[in-house]
């Protein structure tokens, strides 16, 4: 895993480089974040298309890896200071409030976890845990200029239960078209709900799996560190890049199911602009 993340980080590292020579300035984003897309350049429609390859834990609290290919970009239509957007299985809007807040809020699906999802069978007996359509809440505010540093706060809720993120960025060599580093710490915290969805297992599930009987309480859930980076190959083609480490709390991690006490990934790719 490390050898994985040295490999990508190094290539990323060069292609910054090549990136800061070949790329054009035009683009003016809505928040000068990589995190933060914005295929758009002032008013009007904004498309970006690409592929990104991402190696992940299998599942939350899965000791097995998995590399997965997805699609990546959206489509984005800019008015002034609001962005509406659909990328993936998520439809938004997001929008800028005195150079110094931002506020977003997106309607997506989120997916449950299935028993193929372990090739190792550790998840057999357990059934699918389910799945069900979530409304993502975010506020961010910047604390310095051309938001170096920032706050963060998430809350994600819907029929799998409620999660909530708090955490806090800087912004490393970033540039007014949205493109460099970006590092954060974040904070989750979830409700029963969502503990048991991913963490719990229930009385038929333990006769069908064997593994004891589990009920999560809610409260504090994860803290976790992660990497996002964005640059300009030319005119219209970015790379991107992003990595995740997440240490889960105690109760998590005591999980039968949670087969190691963190959850990592990453992933790099590429996206055309239009």
């Amino acid at each position: 895993m490390k050898t994985i993340v040295l490999q990508v980080a190094t290539f990323l590292g060069i292609l910054s480089c090549f990136g800061s020579v070949n790329a054009t300035e035009t683009k003016t984003p809505l928040v000068p974040l990589p995190s933060i897309v914005d295929f758009t350049n002032g008013d009007g429609w904004g498309v970006g298309l690409g592929l990104g390859v991402e190696y992940e834990s299998a599942y939350e609290g899965s000791d097995e890896f998995e590399l997965e290919i997805d699609p990546a970009g959206g489509v984005q239509w800019r008015t002034g200071e609001h962005i509406f957007f659909w990328a993936g299985e998520a439809i938004g809007w997001r929008t800028l409030a005195r150079d110094a807040w931002l506020f977003q809020a997106s309607v997506g699906y989120e997916e449950g976890r299935e028993e193929g999802d372990s090739e190792d069978g550790k998840l057999d007996g357990l059934g699918e845990s389910s799945s069900g359509v979530t409304l993502l809440l975010e506020v961010r505010h910047a604390l310095a200029e051309d938001w170096r540093y920032f706050l963060d706060g998430r809350v994600l809720t819907g029929e799998i239960g409620t999660l909530g993120i708090f955490g806090a960025g800087t912004c490393l060599g970033c540039q007014p078209n949205g493109t460099g580093w970006e590092v954060g710490a974040v904070v989750t915290f979830h409700d029963g709900k969502l503990a048991n969805r991913d963490f719990g297992v229930n009385t038929q599930q333990s006769i069908d799996s064997g593994l004891p009987e589990t009920d999560v309480d809610s409260g504090y859930r994860s803290t976790g560190v992660n990497v996002n980076y964005r640059n300009y190959l030319n005119e219209s083609w970015q790379v991107f890049g992003e990595a995740l480490y997440e240490v889960y709390g105690s109760d998590v991690s005591d999980s039968p199911i949670s087969r190691n006490d963190y959850e990592a990934e990453i992933g790099v790719g590429f996206i055309y602009v239009f």
